[in-house]
């Protein structure tokens, strides 16, 4: 496993690691290089589809990066995020920035699951479903992350949309307020923030929130 993207790579003590989420791309760290110039920036091209594989291949990365640098600083959104806290990698992290990160995996699939109309029983007797949406349920995936609840204590700070489709606000202020995180809700953001008010929200808050402004 190596390091991807690598810009300017110079042996700080500091570095950004950049996690994308579900059909992202590692090569969109180079955004973000401007807004941490004292840190090296990396985008994490990560193999894993599930969370049992996520939980090594995480760890693993960051333990070898963890050898070369003293303070690590994560920017992951979605489902990317969500990976990273069930690896057990937080602490090797001094601080994250999430943007519309997964935090309650077994809330969303339920929630998928009676889109669907799918049963518990249904699923556990089929083991995989898959949704004419493209999506997939799988029982083996819903027993693991009801088996390895997520365990998150670093300084953390999060970006949410409004109008997110995948979690709702309530769900986002439980977890913020559970883990102590720092939560900005962009009013009819949505969980992608593609559009360019979307996108010039994230990077004011991205830099605001590195500087220690709070005026949302």
């Amino acid at each position: 496993m190596g390091f991807s993207y690598i810009r300017g790579y110079t042996m700080a003590n500091k570095a950004l690691i950049y996690i994308h989420g579900k059909g992202g791309t590692a090569s969109a760290s180079e955004q973000f290089k401007s807004f941490f110039p004292d840190h090296d920036t990396f985008g994490f091209d990560y193999k894993s589809d599930n969370p049992w594989e996520a939980e090594s291949e995480f760890k693993e990365y960051f333990i070898r990066l963890s050898e070369k640098y003293t303070s690590i600083t994560v920017l992951a959104s979605s489902l990317g995020a969500y990976f990273l806290m069930i690896s057990g990698a937080g602490v090797m992290i001094q601080k994250a920035f999430f943007v519309s990160p997964i935090v309650d995996m077994e809330r969303l699939i339920q929630d998928m699951m009676k889109y669907a109309n799918v049963s518990e029983d249904d699923l556990k007797a089929k083991s995989t479903i898959h949704l004419s949406d493209g999506a997939v349920l799988s029982w083996d995936y819903l027993v693991w992350v009801r088996n390895h609840p997520i365990v998150w204590n670093v300084p953390t700070f999060i970006l949410y949309g409004e109008k997110d489709h995948l979690q709702s606000l309530e769900t986002m202020q439980t977890f913020a307020e559970a883990v102590g995180a720092d939560l900005t809700v962009m009013l009819n953001g949505e969980h992608w923030f593609h559009t360019d008010e979307q996108t010039e929200f994230r990077n004011r808050w991205l830099l605001d929130k590195r500087k220690g402004k709070n005026e949302y």
